[in-house]
């Protein structure tokens, strides 16, 4: 099995050890952040700091100015880590070990976009905005995002891209000091909140037939016993309970009129910035994209149907943490999916144990992913795992058991 770890560019800047480190790891590939949100991270081993903050989302190299002349919306330049181009310095260092280089790119997922342009952002059914989520519907934001990926994935040096929130971001999120949690709530009543009433998505809603004011009505509606302390009526979690439970509690119509624009607007995404990448790299050039095979969800891994997803794209990366049951959840759909042969179905694993992950059940773990259909393996996140942890990992790559480079 192909097996990469996820890696950001000041967990190699200033190290000179650490590209032979991550080598050693017996790691085929690394794929660099290129593009990220905004995130505190911790930094175990490096020679010059513990902390780094990336104050804002940005990227991480220098931006063409021709590619974004006459563009309303532009990405935001890190200014944390010295130089100009830390993705490249990073890239060649780890090319220099023998280590494949593919870039890390962060779409749907930035709040600092949010902050600059208010009305780029998903709007729930009260109102709020959710300044992390630009909302997808809209051509300025569309535009943007097909811009950002053709140019933050075929960096110098990279082989390969991966495209994380390539769909609709929502409700949740992890924000600094986060107070969201009284109410809980079950994946059905996670949709209802993340849903968009933007004027465009509002325009989107009525030319499917469906005022959009009866859709929010309906949303609040469903949502008000919650906030009142009631159990969820329909609480069912897991991929297959979640849509008949959005179903009960919007009316079947008025969900499907809702999931026909999403879903239209989050396919339109994806197809267009695979498309664009593929124009603006050369030679071989994987395109995998961070999914979910439950359509209707939002977030980093964004839903995706299984059923077409390899009419275009390379591959997918699909999150695999939760156990077993979980992991043939995600896994099996994408594994029996159209096209699948020749795709690439990666496994993302999380190796950091501070962060829930099991690294000494790696070897295991992969295992079992493999006999799921799973072909490659992704591992989360070899700059913030402890070194009890990456020995681990070099331990479970290095047995007999071992997930195969």
């Amino acid at each position: 099995m192909r097996t990469a770890a996820f890696l950001y560019p000041w967990d190699v800047v200033g190290d000179p050890e650490a590209a032979q480190r991550l080598a050693g790891l017996g790691i085929r590939q690394v794929t660099l952040a290129s593009a990220y949100h905004s995130t505190r991270a911790l930094t175990p081993r490096h020679p010059r700091h513990r902390i780094v903050t990336a104050r804002h989302s940005a990227v991480l190299y220098p931006p063409d100015p021709a590619h974004w002349a006459g563009r309303e919306l532009r990405p935001r330049v890190q200014d944390w880590m010295p130089g100009p181009d830390p993705f490249g310095e990073a890239a060649r260092a780890l090319a220099g070990a023998g280590l494949e280089v593919h870039s890390w790119v962060v779409l749907a997922h930035n709040s600092r976009l949010g902050a600059d342009h208010p009305s780029s952002v998903v709007r729930n059914a009260y109102g709020d905005p959710y300044p992390w989520a630009p909302c997808i519907a809209r051509p300025e934001v569309h535009d943007h995002l097909v811009a950002l990926a053709a140019e933050a994935a075929a960096r110098p040096g990279a082989r390969g891209t991966e495209l994380e929130s390539c769909g609709w971001y929502g409700m949740a999120h992890l924000h600094a000091h986060d107070k969201i949690g009284g109410v809980p709530l079950s994946g059905a009543a996670q949709y209802l909140m993340s849903l968009c009433f933007c004027p465009v998505c509002r325009r989107g809603y009525a030319e499917l037939g469906l005022e959009a004011e009866e859709l929010r009505t309906a949303v609040v509606r469903a949502l008000e016993p919650l906030w009142a302390g009631a159990a969820d009526p329909v609480g069912a979690d897991g991929r297959a309970g979640e849509w008949p439970a959005v179903e009960a509690l919007l009316g079947a119509d008025r969900a499907a009129v809702a999931r026909t624009w999403r879903d239209g607007a989050a396919d339109g995404l994806r197809r267009a910035a695979v498309a664009a990448v593929r124009a603006a790299a050369t030679g071989e050039f994987r395109v995998l994209l961070h999914a979910d095979p439950a359509a209707h969800r939002c977030g980093p891994n964004p839903g995706v149907d299984p059923a077409g997803v390899f009419g275009y794209a390379d591959g997918v990366v699909v999150p695999c943490g939760g156990g077993a049951a979980a992991r043939a959840d995600a896994l099996t759909p994408f594994a029996a999916a159209p096209g699948a042969a020749g795709a690439a179905v990666a496994a993302n694993l999380t190796v950091v144990s501070g962060m829930g992950g099991s690294p000494g059940t790696l070897a295991a773990d992969a295992a079992h992913a493999a006999s799921l259909g799973a072909t490659e393996l992704r591992l989360y996140h070899a700059g913030l795992a402890s070194e009890a942890d990456l020995a681990a990992v070099r331990t479970a790559l290095a047995g007999p058991a071992r997930a195969r480079r």
